[in-house]
């Protein structure tokens, strides 16, 4: 179960918009990074997100370059979920890549306000919010065992181990 505020913005929102591009080189670690999270979008996302929050996004979220930071800069934040009403595929694996869940899900997002409630239980497969309560497709198994060891990366480190342990 996921629960947290909604952060609702619009379509097309972009890469650079996410992360700022001249922040691309120079930001480093987690907490510098994750301050610039939407600054030139949402100055107040980034000091005031808290853990859990839900991004909400129109059509085509995440579109632009492949710029990784992108999805990290949610991540770092404590991001619980982006939910749109559809995603730039970059952006999308970026973001599963990540460890970030991306709902697609048009009648959720266009129904939720921004800055209220938002739950998103991931067993029932259901966002619920002021308006009701919406289904979301279900993840393929791969995309979930990605989400639950916390990212890629983890997820082959984690294969690794067992092939290892079982050698």
């Amino acid at each position: 179960m996921i629960q947290g505020r909604a952060w609702k913005y619009g379509d097309n929102v972009n890469t650079d918009v996410l992360f700022p591009g001249k922040h691309t080189y120079t930001a480093k670690g987690r907490e510098e990074i994750a301050s610039h999270a939407l600054e030139d979008l949402d100055p107040a996302f980034a000091p005031n997100v808290r853990e859990g929050d839900v991004v909400i996004g129109g059509r085509n979220f995440g579109c632009g370059s492949s710029r990784e930071q992108a999805a990290t800069c949610l991540v770092y934040n404590g991001v619980g979920a982006v939910i749109a009403q559809s995603f730039a595929r970059i952006f999308y694996r970026n973001a599963i890549n990540n460890g970030l869940l991306a709902i697609v899900c048009p009648e959720a997002a266009q129904a939720i306000r921004g800055q209220e409630p938002v739950s998103i239980d991931l067993e029932r497969r259901t966002i619920e919010c002021a308006a009701g309560c919406f289904e979301f497709p279900a993840l393929s198994a791969t995309v979930q065992e990605i989400l639950e060891a916390g990212g890629l990366v983890e997820q082959v480190k984690r294969r690794l181990a067992s092939v290892r342990s079982n050698s």
